[in-house]
């Protein structure tokens, strides 16, 4: 079954400052994301925030709803605390997954180097082939 879900922009695709729910910046990434970065209004994840969401397709400004079918979760750990990320869009190219691991890749480095460990990328996981989705509570 295709499960959409709806986001709140708040780092819009191209941008490497990433902003909090207040609007403080949080980070500033090495690289601009290659999507648009924000989250599931109404949920909540380990860290105590809403659930990350990546919402692949056009650019859209900070503060912008939209909303996507569930492709995948980005599995990441941060400063020791997973943080997964939902991957959402009409759909998944080769090439998107491929910018999405190259990035997370480096945005795990550049944090660990700004302090904060543990920090890694763990992998990816479609949609189709990740068993307990309704545990992210989407």
């Amino acid at each position: 079954m295709d499960r959409r879900v709806e986001v709140v922009v708040e780092v819009p695709r191209f941008s490497p400052v990433k902003r909090g729910p207040s609007g403080a910046v949080e980070f500033i990434s090495p690289l601009p994301a290659p999507f648009n970065y924000g989250s599931i209004p109404g949920t909540l994840a380990e860290d105590g925030e809403p659930r990350d969401v990546l919402l692949l397709g056009p650019r859209l400004p900070r503060g912008a709803r939209g909303s996507g079918l569930v492709l995948g979760v980005v599995r990441f750990l941060d400063a020791g605390v997973p943080d997964p990320k939902v991957i959402a869009g009409e759909r998944l190219g080769a090439f998107d997954r491929a910018q999405l691991e190259a990035f997370f890749h480096v945005y795990a480095l550049a944090k660990r180097l700004a302090g904060r460990r543990p920090t890694r990328y763990e992998g990816f996981v479609a949609a189709r082939d990740f068993a307990h989705i309704d545990a992210l509570r989407l």
